[in-house]
């Protein structure tokens, strides 16, 4: 294997990790395959980067091709990635629990709802919901509805601060210490 081919196969392996860790799991798995077809296969390198296209294949919807390749990556020469490829195998050949639809919370779709602002305009033209609006008026209260009358919680809380604050100011004058 050449030196730039190496380099193509690494740069081919970050960015298919940075693809699949951001969720773009198909541009993952291309990204993985080019760097798995130009790294030899029984290397640690190659193990590392088919174990990654595992996931890939797992998380594309690819459970098939994830499974085919556990099973050949079990007999890698390497002993951390065919431990890893039996644990993922593992999991894969895992039966898959049914929820209840009482576990599931649906989120409502808020783009259909018709004072959207933020709606995707297809043809870029302003819509009569886009024109700005108009502030609202200020509500004004009517003070005969508001009650007014003193509960005299001012009174009690100034009454402690001024009992707290000459009760610091008596111990500082007679010597004790807090």
């Amino acid at each position: 294997m050449s030196a730039e081919s190496l380099e193509i196969a690494k740069a081919s392996y970050q960015t298919g990790k940075v693809a699949f860790e951001s969720g773009q799991y198909r541009e993952a798995v291309e990204n993985l395959e080019k760097a798995s077809a130009l790294l030899a296969r029984n290397s640690r390198l190659g193990g590392e980067v088919e174990i990654w296209l595992v996931t890939a294949y797992e998380a594309a919807g690819r459970t098939d091709d994830a499974i085919a390749l556990c099973e050949r990556l079990k007999r890698h020469p390497y002993s951390e990635t065919s431990k890893q490829a039996r644990r993922l195998l593992y999991i894969l050949k895992a039966p898959k629990l049914v929820r209840p639809n009482e576990w599931m919370t649906e989120i409502p779709d808020l783009g259909t709802l018709p004072d959207n602002d933020l709606k995707i305009r297809a043809a870029g033209k302003p819509t009569k919901s886009s024109q700005p609006r108009k502030p609202a008026e200020p509500e004004f209260i009517d003070l005969s509805q508001v009650n007014t009358r003193d509960n005299r919680f001012i009174w009690v809380a100034l009454t402690v601060i001024g009992l707290t604050i000459s009760y610091l100011v008596w111990l500082s004058f007679s010597g004790t210490s807090v």
